[in-house]
């Protein structure tokens, strides 16, 4: 016969704070979850007579030799791009949180699920923004091109140290929402189909930020003293890295915006236009998130003074051109 084995009942340990809070964004995961078709998409296309970013973020009101038609038409090439680098750094971000996920495998199954579902929600958001892109295409004229590749981007940003990625990734979270409720939500006037894109997406995004906030604590609990201070160096990296495909970018939307705004500019305005464009994109993509009082907080508590200096002077150049 075999031998038979008793299993004793033991009390279960009582949810810890952090236990709390991964609950609590799975509750609201739970009741504002959303379909991209149903809910988002509606059967609708871009409306092309309205602008898609406000100009708190596009600031193509300072072009003020643009005329309207050709404003809106920048607001919607730069609105184009906003949402495929969206869809960029949550190429990343899903990949990352899967390795997040299973440091939780045998441990807490609260934080696994809140865990797995942040990255299947960032799994959706690439995807509505994959189709955001060929509605685009369709309606908008030829010629457009995103520069950076999401799999090379993705692959470069993981290579990274953890306590780099996941500050980043907080810093992403966080600007995203920032943009959506200070700048786009209040602005009546842009396309209704792509502001609710933000609005949706942001409904999710707000127990992102929460759990990668939960998650670079975590980490960096567990960090020794040079594994951070390698992580301050690595975070660096990427803030370069991201200007790169600021800088990038700006070249290829003006160019493109030139090509198809219908006239010839004078030298001076092309240069207007490029240097427009690459201050708004780094004031979108890094000057607004590391300035934001939620974000810098954290980072100042998990950092030194000198480490914060090191930042500091790497973002200097960066923000006084975004802040011009």
């Amino acid at each position: 016969m075999m031998p038979t084995t008793t299993v004793t009942a033991t009390a279960q340990p009582k949810p810890s704070v952090h236990t709390v809070r991964y609950a609590r964004c799975i509750e609201v995961s739970r009741r504002v979850r959303w379909d991209i078709e149903r809910d988002v998409i509606r059967g609708r296309r871009f409306d092309l007579g309205r602008r898609f970013l406000p100009d708190g973020l596009s600031r193509v009101n300072e072009l003020t030799f643009l005329g309207a038609d050709e404003a809106r038409l920048l607001s919607q090439v730069q609105g184009r791009t906003y949402a495929n680098v969206f869809g960029l750094v949550e190429r990343y971000i899903a990949a990352k949180t899967l390795d997040l996920a299973a440091g939780h495998r045998l441990g807490d199954q609260v934080a696994l699920e809140a865990l797995v579902r942040l990255t299947d929600e960032e799994l959706k958001h690439q995807a509505l923004f994959r189709m955001l892109e060929e509605m685009a295409a369709a309606v908008m004229p030829p010629g457009y091109v995103f520069v950076p590749e999401p799999d090379a981007v993705a692959g470069a940003v993981l290579s990274k140290s953890d306590w780099a990625v996941l500050a980043l990734t907080l810093d992403i979270e966080i600007f995203s929402l920032v943009h959506y409720r200070s700048s786009i939500e209040p602005e009546a006037a842009l396309c209704p189909l792509w502001k609710d894109v933000f609005l949706f997406h942001a409904k999710e995004e707000a127990q992102h930020a929460i759990l990668d906030e939960l998650e670079f604590r975590r980490l960096h609990e567990r960090a020794s003293e040079d594994q951070r201070d390698r992580g301050v160096d690595d975070l660096i990296a990427l803030v370069g890295a991201v200007d790169g495909i600021c800088q990038a970018q700006a070249e290829a939307d003006a160019r493109y915006f030139m090509r198809v705004a219908g006239r010839s500019f004078g030298e001076q305005q092309r240069a207007a236009v490029h240097d427009t464009l690459l201050a708004a994109y780094r004031w979108q993509y890094i000057g607004s998130g590391c300035q934001e009082p939620r974000f810098l907080d954290v980072l100042k508590e998990l950092t030194t003074a000198a480490q914060m200096q090191r930042i500091g002077a790497a973002l200097s150049p960066i923000l006084t051109h975004a802040q011009r």
